[in-house]
């Protein structure tokens, strides 16, 4: 077979989409984008106009106002400011944070920062596929609770977390919910006022735009303190230039990404992969086969090691979990929060596709990984092809 090159990592991020380049190229070589968007001059006016047409662009695509979307760098920055800024000012409350142990390394290295500067947190157990069960948000609650912080789709697995149930519970006890939608925006529908979300951690790069920028959706009314400090842009919540071109290729991006459109193409591919992928011995899916994202497929490769299955794969962009973490030499946090024992967590590889994802490209995919698996178990004739409960 001949080789080439297999883009199967979209969950880590994605091919910015050539409509995107192209408006952001234009922005940058046009007369007043280059300008300072808070300056008063007209220059200013005109790269303010651009940032604005984006604010809408993203709060249409989110079920928000205009106003409630904050510009960031990215959703990293956004659970941080999230985070902090709404314990903050509860601090002298003795603020107490629920979140769960399948979150994204940034809202986890948050919570464990705010709990060493003396915030009460509480991390929420997960089901054996992946799933928060309202109940146990309900359950943790506090006189105290001042946030409780829970994501859409997780990006390892692509579970689809029970949000509206979860944030019903929260607006019934007058607690913010704050959401990591970094996986969600352009792939499932995102209405934030059905879901009762009051922060939402957004991301360009995941669906076709630029990196290096991100928002966070601010529900009205929200209490929130600024993380940085140094000048008054985006309502004294996020201080520094903003940087009109890559503001204005997320709201292009986020324009373009309908998910009525792109998700049942993302899905069809995910399933089609799943399918070829099921066929073969001791493969088991991780995370829940009805509650899953579109283009999300975390699978355990029984009998093998997935560092040795990744290497030989080269030729696919895959994963072994979250990209944000991939220099963690521990089994993945999320598989070992499912059940998974080490070995089986490490034999486990993600796959993720996207718009640009072809037909052809999954069938690449498939026929390499059944030749690469069925070679390495080869040389491996008496490892153990365990298997365990879980349906595809």
């Amino acid at each position: 077979m001949s080789r080439r090159e297999v883009y199967l990592d979209n969950a880590a991020t994605t091919a910015v989409d050539p409509a995107v380049a192209e408006a952001m190229a234009a922005s940058l070589g046009s007369a007043g984008a280059h300008a300072n968007p808070s300056s008063a001059h007209g220059a200013g006016r005109r790269a303010l106009t651009l940032i604005e047409v984006a604010r809408g662009q993203v709060a249409a695509r989110v079920g928000a106002q205009a106003a409630e979307i904050v510009f960031t760098s990215g959703a990293t920055e956004s659970n941080n400011l999230a985070l902090h800024g709404v314990l903050t000012a509860r601090r002298a409350q003795a603020a107490h944070l629920i979140t769960t142990r399948i979150e994204h390394p940034s809202v986890l290295d948050t919570a464990r920062a705010l709990a060493e500067s003396g915030i009460e947190v509480t991390y929420l157990d997960c089901d054996s596929r992946g799933l928060i069960e309202p109940d146990a948000v309900r359950g943790a609650f506090r006189p105290n609770t001042a946030l409780v912080s829970v994501m859409h789709i997780n990006n390892e697995i692509g579970t689809l977390q029970p949000i509206a149930e979860i944030g019903a519970l929260c607006r019934a006890r007058g607690v913010p919910l704050h959401v990591d939608a970094a996986q969600s925006a352009g792939k499932v529908n995102l209405d934030l006022e059905t879901l009762s979300v009051d922060l939402c951690s957004l991301s360009a790069h995941k669906l076709h735009g630029p990196k290096g920028v991100g928002a966070l959706y601010v529900r009205s009314g929200t209490a929130l303190l600024p993380l940085l400090h140094g000048g008054g842009q985006e309502g004294g919540l996020r201080p520094g230039t903003l940087p009109t071109h890559q503001i204005l290729g997320m709201g292009l991006a986020y324009e373009l990404a309908d998910p009525a459109v792109h998700g049942p193409r993302l899905a069809r591919l995910r399933a089609a992969l799943l399918d070829g992928l099921a066929r073969l011995d001791g493969v088991l899916l991780n995370g829940s086969p009805e509650r899953c994202a579109p283009h999300i497929l975390n699978l355990t490769f029984a009998g093998v090691e997935g560092e040795s299955l990744l290497l030989a794969l080269s030729d696919l962009a895959i994963s072994q979990g979250s990209a944000c973490a991939s220099d963690v030499a521990e089994p993945s946090q999320v598989l070992s929060s499912l059940g998974l024992s080490d070995a089986a967590a490490q034999s486990s590889l993600r796959f993720s596709v996207g718009r640009f994802t072809s037909d052809s490209d999954i069938a690449y995919a498939l026929e390499r990984v059944a030749a690469e698996l069925a070679r390495l178990r080869q040389w491996a004739p008496s490892a153990p092809i365990w298997c365990r409960s879980s349906r595809f």
